[in-house]
């Protein structure tokens, strides 16, 4: 059993802030409402294969790509300035109800909090101002300070290094198993929130601890054993 984290990293999209507020917009351009999914699983993908090549672009470039290839293949135009104002709403995402009940609640532990998202510096630091967490979180740690999408090792390392602690002293908080599998390999404590996923993949290993809100992760990562 790990120790509790003396440092607690969030992941950001589809973890502090959930991304179904863009499907009205996607539908608004004519594409249907499962779209959304489709469109974030293939930037994933994207963004992945490019690190995996030794290549690297950043979230916002490869999140610009996969929509307009989705756009041309359900027959409408490319609309650089729709694709543009999509991208705009990543900054304007609300953040999930327990959101702030979680992060109060490890900075009251006297635990430190960062965020560790495949997103941008401008680009998160304006979603945690909106939502009112930016006063949280004591620093933003993009893939973009280190070349390589999540779930690569360098991406935790980083973090932990950004942080000034050893990796096994740091937790990650997730909503995505893959996210969770990398960060435990990099030597980091991860908890999973099952959101929106219901089970995490058993070939992915398991989390060291879960729950079904970022409360109950929170809970649960606070009850690790301090040594």
């Amino acid at each position: 059993m790990p120790s509790r984290p003396r440092v607690i990293a969030f992941d950001v999209i589809g973890t502090l802030f959930p991304l179904d507020p863009l499907r009205e917009v996607l539908v608004s351009l004519g594409l249907p409402p499962e779209a959304l999914e489709v469109w974030y699983a293939r930037t994933l993908r994207d963004g992945f294969a490019l690190t995996a090549a030794g290549a690297f672009q950043p979230f916002i470039e490869v999140a610009s790509g996969t929509l307009d290839g989705l756009l041309a293949e359900h027959g409408h135009l490319e609309n650089s300035s729709a694709i543009s104002d999509v991208l705009t709403c990543f900054s304007r995402l609300p953040a999930r109800t327990d959101a702030d009940t979680a992060m109060s609640r490890v900075k009251s532990a006297g635990i430190r909090v960062l965020t560790l998202t495949n997103g941008g510096q401008k680009n998160t630091r304006s979603l945690l101002r909106e939502s009112g967490l930016e006063d949280f979180v004591e620093r933003i740690v993009s893939i973009d300070d280190v070349r390589v999408w999540k779930p690569r090792p360098e991406a935790y390392a980083h973090a932990a290094k950004e942080a000034g602690i050893e990796p096994g002293r740091m937790g990650l908080i997730a909503a995505h198993a893959w996210d969770c599998q990398g960060a435990r390999r990099a030597g980091l404590i991860a908890g999973w929130v099952s959101r929106p996923e219901i089970r995490f993949n058993p070939a992915l290993g398991q989390p060291d601890v879960k729950g079904d809100t970022l409360t109950a992760v929170v809970d649960a990562m606070l009850c690790l054993t301090e040594d």
